[in-house]
């Protein structure tokens, strides 16, 4: 049976690859609307139509590339790497809040608790790396408090 921190990581692979086959599901029916508007259009009406198509085509690759990289950063996590110090793939619990370290995800809530993914670039990511357990320091006027880490 998967623990806490296997959970959260799991959690979050499913929502990088969700997003991933939805942009390329977007991608793929854009191209398709092009080629068909290719087909049956002609004029003005047509170039502002394929430039229209061609910007939202290159949003949605530049999403796509943006999710493919954060999948690629939790793929290289060791999270059963145990450490008592905070090291990419840590899951802290905090006197505020728990976070999950290797990049920046939407939170999600695993067994009924709010987890958020951080990048260590973050500010608050940036005062937890290799901080241990009792460490504290401030955050945007909040003093955080490591209880544990996973």
């Amino acid at each position: 049976m998967p623990n806490f921190k296997q959970k959260i990581f799991s959690q979050y692979q499913t929502l990088l690859q969700d997003k991933i086959d939805i942009y390329q599901d977007l991608i793929h029916s854009l191209t398709n609307d092009a080629q068909n508007d290719a087909k049956s259009s002609a004029g003005d009406k047509h170039e502002t139509t394929l430039s229209k198509l061609h910007i939202e085509q290159e949003k949605i690759a530049n999403k796509l590339k943006e999710a493919l990289e954060q999948q690629a950063i939790l793929t290289k996590l060791d999270i059963d790497k145990v450490s008592d110090q905070v090291i990419l793939g840590s899951l802290v619990k905090t006197n505020h809040l728990t976070v999950f370290v290797g990049t920046a995800l939407p939170k999600i809530t695993v067994d009924n608790q709010v987890v958020f993914a951080i990048s260590p670039q973050s500010p608050l990511g940036m005062q937890l790396m290799h901080k241990t357990i009792n460490s504290e320091f401030p955050v945007n006027n909040v003093t955080y408090k490591i209880l544990e880490i996973l």
